[in-house]
């Protein structure tokens, strides 16, 4: 006898009885989600779970917003119900239980709570905080050298961003005539796209750092909840550690994005953010102003003391010769009175001194010395000094005052 059983079709219509007895009311479900895509107007969710820590899932289950139910969300969310429904969001929604006995379980989703998927990012954006700092990443792309005057730029933005429109912009039509040389770098700005592609560009970038002075990452408006992808750790990395300063435009008034805290510097706008750009410039501009400024007074200071000493110097110049021929003919004047005795006086002294000269050669001439009784002896027509000199034999010559005498030596 063969076992008693049911068609597929009756377990499939006993599991959809059993669903609608039991949860014949709306639930709040608490998901992430995995896909979606927009189709005729309705928008179909794979709604998953995950491990608590990992990315395997535990469960998962199909869902849809029906147009008329998604026209009433836009209404009541407005422009965060684009962010709420991106891959990866945690959501909380209200949905009621379907089941169909050929296409199985289904979600229709009635609501979305905004508040909870705020709450699990503001969770997600402290627990990140946190780990940043304790990797020191703040303030570590701070400490990169920016050039006193910026000019070439690398943008990471989104080509049809109103923010990346306006930022041209206003570096462009700048009111100073600065030129700016900016090159678009395409990233998404939102969605699950946004991190791998500016990860993308940044490692682009870092390939070439020599080629820009810094880096912006623009974003313009947008939904609070579009910034869930600026809390990227890795991006946050990569910021801290890029070669070039990173300048963050991304287009919120309260809240701070984790790569505005690592980044070199962020403003609130694209707009704000290329004003300080031109206001950079201009402060170094200023500053050559007045380095010119000062050095054309201290070279007006410095023409004006030298022509006061080379006036000086001229009537000095005019003035001194005379005084100086004045001066040296007073001195020729005292000189030239003594001067003829001085001569008399010195001639007569030399005058005397040449009379004493004269008597003194007279007394020792040969002739006086003669008369004086002495003789001359000499030998062989020399003179004869001394004794030794002379031998027995020797015949010698003797002067004397009145003749003259031959002898030989005994």
């Amino acid at each position: 006898m063969s076992p008693s059983s049911i068609s597929l079709f009756e377990l499939q219509e006993f599991i959809r009885r059993v669903l609608a007895l039991n949860l014949p009311e709306a639930l709040w479900i608490r998901a992430e989600i995995g896909q979606l895509k927009t189709s005729r107007g309705h928008v179909y969710i794979d709604l998953v779970e995950k491990e608590a820590e990992g990315e395997e899932w535990t469960a998962q289950a199909p869902a849809v917003i029906w147009s008329t139910a998604l026209r009433q969300l836009r209404k009541r969310i407005g422009d965060e119900l684009e962010a709420l429904l991106s891959q990866g969001m945690e959501v909380l929604v209200k949905a009621t239980i379907e089941y169909h006995e050929r296409f199985g379980l289904k979600l229709i989703i009635q609501d979305i709570d905004p508040t909870y998927t705020i709450g699990k990012l503001a969770q997600a954006h402290a627990l990140k905080l946190q780990q940043i700092r304790a990797e020191g990443l703040i303030g570590k792309n701070a400490a990169q050298r920016l050039p006193a005057v910026i000019q070439r730029i690398a943008v990471i933005s989104s080509p049809q961003a109103a923010g990346w429109q306006d930022f041209n912009m206003q570096l462009q039509e700048n009111p100073y005539g600065y030129a700016f040389s900016v090159t678009l770098f395409p990233a998404a700005m939102q969605g699950a796209l946004l991190e791998p592609e500016i990860q993308a560009q940044l490692e682009a970038l870092a390939q070439r750092p020599h080629a820009f002075d810094a880096v912006a990452i623009l974003r313009g408006g947008g939904a609070r909840l579009d910034l869930a992808g600026f809390d990227s750790l890795l991006l946050c990395r990569s910021i801290a550690h890029f070669p070039l300063p990173v300048f963050t435009g991304i287009g919120h008034d309260i809240d701070e994005t984790l790569l505005d805290l690592v980044a070199y510097t962020s403003l609130k706008t694209p707009t704000a953010l290329a004003a300080y750009f031109v206001q950079h410039n201009l402060a170094f501009e200023t500053q050559l102003l007045g380095m010119a400024a000062s050095i054309k007074e201290q070279a007006q200071s410095l023409h004006t003391r030298h022509i006061q000493v080379l006036d000086r110097i001229q009537q000095i110049a005019a003035t001194m010769p005379r005084q100086r021929v004045l001066r040296e003919k007073h001195q020729l004047e005292l000189m030239a009175g003594p001067i003829p005795a001085f001569a008399r006086h010195r001639l007569a002294k030399a005058a005397q001194a040449l009379e004493l000269a004269t008597h003194t050669c007279r007394l020792l001439s040969i002739d006086a010395t003669l008369q004086r009784g002495y003789a001359l002896i000499s030998k062989n027509g020399h003179p004869l000094p001394h004794s030794h000199d002379a031998h027995p034999g020797d015949t010698i010559d003797i002067q004397l005052a009145d003749g003259a005498l031959k002898a030989t030596i005994l």
